[in-house]
């Protein structure tokens, strides 16, 4: 690929949203993988909203992508966690 090519531009602040079940062990695993991959995070870079039923939660999580390399090992951590329903 090229540097054309690129649709993200590396180093660079970029949100990932998970959802999940509404449980406090869901969202405590959902930092800790985030803060495995950028352990620069801080409180302000999560973001939660509780689904209107109070069943699920979606968590956005706002990182310093440093490349695409790890962006997707976190991508692929966050989609392997058993609890996890989606992550866009």
């Amino acid at each position: 690929m090229t540097d054309q090519n690129k649709m993200i531009e590396f180093p660079c602040n970029f949100p990932i949203k998970v959802f999940g079940k509404n449980e406090t062990s869901f969202i405590v695993d959902i930092k800790n993988i985030a803060m495995k991959h950028d352990s620069e995070l801080t409180e302000k870079a999560f973001q939660t909203e509780i689904s209107a039923q109070g069943t699920y939660v979606s968590i956005t999580i706002t990182v310093r992508a440093k490349d695409q390399p790890s962006l997707d090992a976190l991508y692929l951590e966050l989609s392997s966690h058993p609890d996890v329903k989606m992550v866009l």
